[in-house]
């Protein structure tokens, strides 16, 4: 039984650290020095800051999973050993705990299992018997080599399956380089969403958290989500993608605890960008809401943006709509989504860059001029451009087939694609148009009018 540390023994590391806080081997040291001890989140926020200064230091990646175990957030912890072993595939202790938490949540067994008997192909000592029995591995059933032991499929799947909760968790690797033109909206994001937290301290000195939500809003198939995701990246923050189907549940209560268990694993992985989309699926006008379930949903929602319980602080919300004239009133007061920003289709550089993107890796001609192709299709969306190109490579795919050999596209075939496509855009703009005109209070939807040339 390992020796209870004493608090003094552990004092003159800690004033080491505060005189070379630079030093990573120290402060992974002190780390686990302090989850040994019990103390948790001292050690939670020193591996956290290890981390800052040595992202890939897989000790320091396994400390934080152990220590995130060691605290129940097993969901965070499992996004740790996720990114560990993407980059360090076998490292056995990882898979090891990677087993333990998986059978905790009560997830596939067949997934926990796998991962054991992959810590165990790695590193035999590993093998833990409550693990085992939990499981329903037989250790005496192994194989005359010594591989891993046989396994029943006797173990039941109880409780709540965590990993649902962080299945649109990643770690971008996109930024706004790789997002073409809307100059305007990136600069909208970098007030709101990226400054506060490069310039953490200025924005204390006013009084100003780094956090809040920001609404994007426009014609479907105009790069929201992709905006949204290059955010995250941008500032090598976690991005936690939520649609419909993971928060409306058919059980009374249900939905309300998604949403919540959402919003705590993104206070748990801050920095971190929540993302909605078609938020006003879940943020609806409550006078048109006839259902007391609908109502009670949104006032969860408004509570988990003003974070009356947990705070906010490094969780950025992005949201995303086509129709922004159905959320309720509520979610536009200051400190939810009080910046509103129109995403409207890509103009003609970022039209060229759509084109080369989406034709990439395919046979085209060397003459290419996709200006000339950009410039027929004002008002396209990325999705009606990538509709232009798949009926280009159609079309070059029937004249393939008669030749029997691989033709190159063409730009008569895109030319000729062009006019077959037509802007899906024209329709949302015709209905936004009217809102814009005639229920525009306090000028919110200026910007579409602006767009379409339009004085009011």
């Amino acid at each position: 039984m390992a020796t209870p540390l004493n608090p003094a023994d552990l004092q003159p590391l800690l004033d080491a650290l505060s005189f070379s806080p630079d030093n990573v081997p120290l402060r992974r040291h002190v780390a686990a020095l302090l989850r040994q001890a019990g103390r948790l989140p001292e050690a939670e926020e020193h591996y956290r800051t290890g981390l800052r200064q040595a992202p890939d230091d897989e000790e320091l990646q396994l400390g934080l999973a152990e220590t995130y175990a060691a605290l129940q957030k097993t969901s965070a912890a499992l996004v740790v050993l996720e990114e560990l072993l993407r980059t360090h595939p076998d490292h056995a202790r990882a898979h090891l705990l990677h087993a333990r938490l998986l059978a905790r949540a009560g997830g596939p067994p067949d997934e926990a299992r796998a991962a054991y008997q992959h810590a165990l192909q790695l590193d035999g000592n590993l093998r833990d018997a409550d693990l085992d029995e939990q499981l329903g591995l037989r250790p005496a059933a192994q194989t005359a080599s010594g591989g891993p032991a046989e396994y029943s499929a006797s173990v039941s799947a109880a409780g709540l399956d965590e990993r649902a909760l962080f299945a649109g968790l990643e770690k971008p690797q996109i930024n706004f380089s790789d997002v073409g033109g809307m100059d305007a909206v990136k600069e909208e994001i970098r007030l709101k969403i990226i400054h506060p937290l490069q310039f953490p301290d200025l924005y204390k000195a006013y009084g100003k958290a780094a956090g809040g939500g920001l609404l994007l809003y426009g014609p479907p198939g105009c790069g929201k989500t992709h905006l949204a995701r290059a955010t995250a990246g941008e500032v090598q923050a976690s991005f936690i993608h939520v649609g419909i189907s993971d928060i409306l549940d058919m059980w009374m209560g249900q939905s309300e605890k998604k949403l919540h268990e959402l919003f705590e694993l993104a206070r748990m992985q801050a920095p971190c960008v929540l993302f909605f989309d078609e938020v006003d699926a879940l943020a609806a006008n409550r006078h048109d809401l006839r259902q007391s379930a609908g109502r009670t949903l949104i006032n969860q929602f408004l509570e988990e943006l003003d974070g009356a319980r947990s705070s906010n602080d490094g969780v950025l919300i992005l949201a995303a709509t086509n129709a922004p004239w159905h959320l309720d009133p509520a979610f536009r007061r200051p400190g939810r989504f009080d910046r509103i920003v129109l995403v409207t289709p890509p103009d003609e550089p970022a039209r060229v860059a759509i084109l080369d993107v989406l034709l990439r890796g395919k046979p085209v001609a060397d003459n290419l001029n996709l200006a000339s192709v950009a410039g027929q299709t004002a008002g396209f969306s990325g999705a009606d451009l990538k509709a232009v190109v798949d009926t280009a490579v159609e079309s070059c795919l029937r004249e393939s087939m008669k030749a029997g050999k691989a033709l190159p596209v063409q730009q008569s075939s895109l030319t000729a694609a062009t006019k077959q496509v037509r802007p899906s855009t024209k329709e949302w703009f015709a209905t936004a148009k009217n809102y814009a005109l005639y229920s525009n209070e306090g000028g919110t939807y200026d910007d579409i009018l602006t767009y379409l040339g339009i004085k009011k």
